[in-house]
């Protein structure tokens, strides 16, 4: 039997399609925008994104002095603490001579422990990092997730890892769909699924979410 996980990405799939998630030119600046979204809506980070010009790029970050990059970056809130994770994160990549192939070619078991011990990478960080810049299978929750299995009364646990597992058992092991559920749950999260007000009429959930009109 097909779990209710599954049969909700195929009913936001169909209605949505592929969205292409992450926006961005180079894995790189993925990693720097994964940073950049804490605690800020991603106009904010478009706008830090595109203060770099040219110059987003590991050897940038790495050279350029911490003043600098904070200013940069302002845009996109709690610039001093984000710069130093933006040099940290760096630094990591260069332990791998900002080789993607070579941290490919690394376990996933490893991979992220080392991308959790990095000053200001969190789960969700390091699972967005993981997953869009690296394409490793690896499911990314956040509020939206949450909000989700909540309205759908879903009990998937408690807490980012029981949930990131409840995923991962109860869909296919494709970066492809998990890339895409994760963008899948965003999108109508904010266009439906509101936290106030949800717009449960225009909802293509709206036919089996237990929590229909509240």
């Amino acid at each position: 039997m097909e779990s209710a996980i599954l049969t909700i990405y195929k009913t936001l799939h169909a209605h949505y399609g592929n969205l292409k998630w992450w926006p961005a030119k180079t894995p790189y600046e993925v990693m720097v925008g994964a940073v950049l979204t804490q605690n800020t809506a991603w106009g904010n980070v478009e706008k830090a994104i595109a203060n770099f010009g040219d110059n987003l790029t590991p050897q940038f970050v790495l050279d350029v002095d911490i003043a600098t990059l904070m200013d940069i970056i302002r845009p996109s809130g709690f610039f001093t603490q984000k710069a130093a994770y933006l040099k940290a994160l760096t630094q990591w990549f260069a332990l791998y001579n900002f080789d993607i192939t070579a941290i490919q070619c690394r376990p996933l078991e490893k991979l992220r422990p080392e991308l959790l011990s990095i000053k200001g990478i969190g789960k969700e960080t390091a699972d967005c990092i993981l997953l869009y810049a690296f394409g490793f299978p690896t499911f990314v929750v956040d509020a939206y997730t949450v909000r989700l299995l909540e309205r759908y009364s879903i009990e998937a646990g408690k807490g980012y890892d029981a949930i990131k597992t409840y995923f991962e058992k109860n869909l296919p092991p494709s970066v492809e769909i998990f890339n895409n559920y994760h963008a899948l749950i965003v999108i109508n999260g904010k266009d439906n699924c509101r936290k106030s007000k949800p717009k449960c009429s225009n909802c293509p959930l709206t036919k089996t979410c237990a929590k229909f009109g509240i």
